[in-house]
């Protein structure tokens, strides 16, 4: 390839807003593999993935079997999205505003790609504006593990006067379980005392599909 063609060049040269995701994805993983380059190898990775926001949900074991990739190049792009996700979260922005159960799923879209079970909660203000979305449990959700009074620490400690749950199914499936319905019950049942409104819970499937428990009827 031309010196004045190679990624990083036009980088250097023109400024990382001039290059395509295909341009951008090669000078992170750097090597093609034999045959096929280091543009080639981008481009068809973008195709296989769904372009970018496919690319982000994948689960490190899966984006590692890819040829041309492995378990380095693999981790590389996940710390990379990962870095991204949260210099987007500390920018010093207007704090987004839950209008629907769209608008928070989009906010969590990242669970998508998570290999494990996760629950979060969305701390929201009196306007629903987002003043947090902290982590509260990892592993199987179901009432016997999850700690209620937990979950809602972080909600005290920010003042929030409503929270919206969501987890995510690793299956992609973004059907709620009957378990996902009892710790709503009981959720919805301890933020009544502790004058905290529970909005809604959310179960994060794959490829955008989500699911609202509060439109479906189901613990609230």
């Amino acid at each position: 390839m031309h010196s004045a063609e190679r990624p990083r060049e036009r980088l250097a040269h023109f400024g990382a807003g001039v290059l395509n995701d295909a341009e951008l994805l090669a000078i992170l993983l750097r090597t093609g593999y034999r045959g096929v380059n280091v543009l080639e190898l981008s481009a068809a990775l973008l195709e296989e993935c769904g372009r970018l926001p496919g690319l982000a949900r994948m689960p490190l074991k899966e984006l590692s079997r890819l040829k041309g990739i492995g378990p380095a190049k693999a981790a590389e792009l996940h710390a990379c999205f990962e870095l991204g996700r949260r210099a987007a979260d500390a920018a010093p922005i207007e704090k987004p505003q839950i209008k629907s159960p769209e608008d928070a799923a989009r906010l969590l879209s990242d669970m998508e790609r998570l290999e494990q079970e996760e629950m979060r909660t969305l701390l929201l203000d009196t306007k629903n504006r987002v003043l947090g979305r902290p982590r509260v449990y990892q592993g199987s959700v179901h009432t016997t593990v999850v700690r209620i009074g937990e979950l809602f620490k972080e909600a005290v400690r920010a003042n929030a006067t409503g929270i919206i749950l969501a987890h995510n199914h690793p299956s992609g499936d973004a059907t709620p379980s009957p378990e996902d319905a009892a710790i709503t019950r009981e959720i919805v049942k301890a933020g009544e005392l502790l004058d905290i409104e529970v909005l809604d819970h959310l179960v994060i499937g794959a490829q955008g599909k989500f699911t609202s428990l509060k439109q479906r009827g189901l613990g609230f």
